[in-house]
């Protein structure tokens, strides 16, 4: 395989660095999501620690070295997710954060970087327009900026669930084998008159084949190439399929048309993911490690939140939802198959999640 800007190494000992309230996050197979789905399909949950998303993975190693080796103050532009894990690893080291993000970011997000003792600026316009900004900031007060996805932490924090990825596969396999092994030994003992009592035992209890595709939502690249180098290194055999809106489709095009297409403008609930301008570099990383990059509807993604809060009891922001929404418009695809989808972030305001999924669906503030 063709080099990333990734290390695999790297990525191993950036585990030591990294709070352990971010790692080794439930992994684990929803049935209830089968009938619906068709296949089989278990959830990599990232949402249940303090940040409520698989950000705090990178940030904490961006955290660690600046407050070893570079300047105690930083700023970063975000969609709300970044922001809050930057201010989150930044006040247990010292660090004095900014974050620059869009004044039509989603409320709750805001709030939750101001209470994390972050500086916050708003900006008209979208994402793109709090980059300029941020850059604009740390131009001119000489300050560290933290470029989500260009900046490779990012992308190796964001990596080490890969790692975890690979592990829980492993297991599942040997899990197998060892089932197999038992099984065998049992049908020897029985006999032929027991072994077809004992095959369709195994039908009925056995568990879901070790999975071979990853579901990964596609905005900036720091998932998707972060995960993407550790199934490729170690896994090569799963397939690495990543999901965009079809509203913000700037990345998805860039893949496939292996160039940087920009986009003038995005339009999807999907915030977390709605970058209009990929960064070349990234874009590089992401040609060696995705098998695919689709795009989907946001009728599919509000349906594929409806599943997830029915069926697996999350309440997840978009994005999080983008790779049951995969399996919703290509059930084919995915048919009969064990697939993950990481589910990376459970940021999302409470009136829009109603208005999304159904009046019922949380309980209004008293």
């Amino acid at each position: 395989m063709q080099q990333t800007r990734l290390d695999t190494a790297r990525i191993r000992a950036a585990r030591r660095v990294i709070d352990p309230v971010f790692l080794d996050t439930p992994l684990y197979r929803c049935e209830a999501l089968q009938p619906g789905l068709g296949c089989a399909v278990s959830i990599k949950l990232e949402t249940a620690n303090p940040v409520r998303s698989f950000k705090g993975r990178g940030t904490e190693l961006v955290a660690s070295l600046l407050a070893e080796h570079g300047p105690r103050a930083v700023v970063c532009a975000s969609a709300g997710n970044l922001g809050q894990a930057l201010a989150w690893s930044g006040r247990g080291r010292g660090l004095d954060v900014t974050v620059v993000a869009s004044r039509f970011a989603t409320a709750a997000k805001l709030d939750r970087i101001r209470a994390l003792g972050a500086g916050l600026e708003l900006v008209d316009g979208d994402h793109e327009s709090a980059r300029e900004r941020a850059a604009d900031i740390a131009r001119y007060e000489g300050i560290r900026l933290v470029e989500d996805s260009l900046d490779i932490e990012t992308c190796e924090g964001a990596a080490t669930i890969g790692l975890e990825l690979v592990e829980a596969r492993e297991q599942a396999k040997q899990a197998k084998q060892a089932k197999q092994a038992g099984l065998a030994l049992q049908a020897e003992q029985a006999g032929p008159a027991g072994l077809a009592g004992l095959t369709d035992h195994a039908e009925v209890a056995g568990t879901a084949p070790p999975f071979d595709a990853v579901l990964i939502a596609l905005g900036g690249g720091a998932l998707a190439t972060g995960v993407g180098h550790v199934l490729k290194a170690l896994e090569p055999g799963v397939e690495v399929i990543c999901v965009q809106p079809s509203g913000a489709p700037a990345m998805t095009r860039s893949w496939r048309e292996r160039r940087v297409v920009t986009t003038d403008s995005a339009d999807t609930i999907a915030d977390g993911v709605a970058g209009r301008r990929p960064i070349p570099a990234v874009l590089d990383d992401l040609l060696l490690v995705a098998d695919d990059a689709v795009l989907v509807q946001e009728a599919s993604i509000v349906a594929g939140m409806r599943m997830l809060l029915d069926h697996a009891g999350l309440v997840v922001e978009p994005s999080a939802a983008l790779g049951i929404a995969a399996i919703l418009e290509d059930r084919d695809r995915f048919a009969g198959r064990h697939v993950v989808t990481i589910v990376c972030g459970s940021n999302v305001d409470g009136d829009a999640y109603r208005r999304w999924i159904g009046p019922t669906a949380l309980p209004h503030k008293a």
